[in-house]
């Protein structure tokens, strides 16, 4: 059974007199613990797509479910619930909370959910269960010697990091990247994609959806969704190639 399906997904938006058509009658589904790479030029719909997924918009037409989950059709109050349960995202720009540490950032996100504590779902609000968590995630992505240091002073990579970390400590099911790389030099950039690779995707049994516009990307994907004006032209399977033989 599918993960996520879209059924004839289409987004319009209107600026002033101009209706932008953003997706097109989208079709897909995505299989749970896939490792998929949405890929297109700027205006193609990546992100947009990205945002039906994780409830982040909601569709002009067609429909959105994720498990048994009516995503496209649920009101502001369990989109929210959603999120917080089921998607972890990390943007482009890292949408830190520039007053908090790295800790104290990855710490709010678990204060909002909760951690899993083992397998029957059982979630715990323990401030001093939540701190362990945090760090525990933050030293996963290297960062344990910057967890005390505030987004000003981390580098990009740093910062990014920190998001990933965030997105992750939640143990979501879903993990959204909209453009990982996009604002880092090669040598952080394909670190970032080496955490990623080595926290999620079929290992760890969570869905992983990437959007780049960079193609030398599309090898990290078991499957590739390449986008243009807004419909699918291509959806293929493929051996992926590790994060670290990557080279743009």
């Amino acid at each position: 059974m599918a993960n996520i399906t879209l059924e004839s997904v289409g987004k319009n938006y209107t600026l002033g007199e101009t209706t932008i058509q953003a997706l097109n009658g989208i079709n897909l589904s995505i299989e749970f613990g896939e490792l998929v790479i949405i890929f297109g030029p700027s205006g193609a719909g990546k992100t947009t797509l990205l945002n039906m997924i994780g409830g982040l918009d909601v569709p002009t037409s067609g429909k959105v479910t994720v498990g048994e989950i009516p995503v496209s059709t649920l009101s502001a109050k369990w989109l929210t619930i959603y999120r917080r349960k089921k998607v972890g995202v990390v943007f482009q720009f890292f949408n830190l909370i520039s007053r908090l540490s790295a800790l104290e950032n990855v710490e709010y996100a678990l204060e909002l959910v909760g951690v899993k504590k083992g397998s029957n779902g059982e979630v715990s609000y323990d401030s001093k269960l939540i701190r362990e968590t945090a760090i525990e995630y933050l030293t996963k992505v290297g960062l344990q010697d910057r967890i005390h240091h505030f987004p000003a002073q981390l580098s990009g990579g740093e910062q990014q990091r920190v998001a990933i970390a965030r997105a992750l400590a939640k143990e979501p099911e879903i993990l959204l990247a909209d453009e990982p790389t996009g604002n880092l030099d090669f040598k952080i950039g394909r670190q970032v994609l080496e955490i990623m690779e080595a926290m999620t995707g079929k290992k760890l049994n969570r869905t992983v959806v990437i959007v780049t516009h960079n193609e030398a990307i599309c090898p990290l994907g078991d499957r590739v969704i390449r986008l243009s004006d807004g419909r699918i032209v291509e959806d293929y399977t493929q051996k992926f190639k590790p994060a670290k033989d990557l080279y743009w």
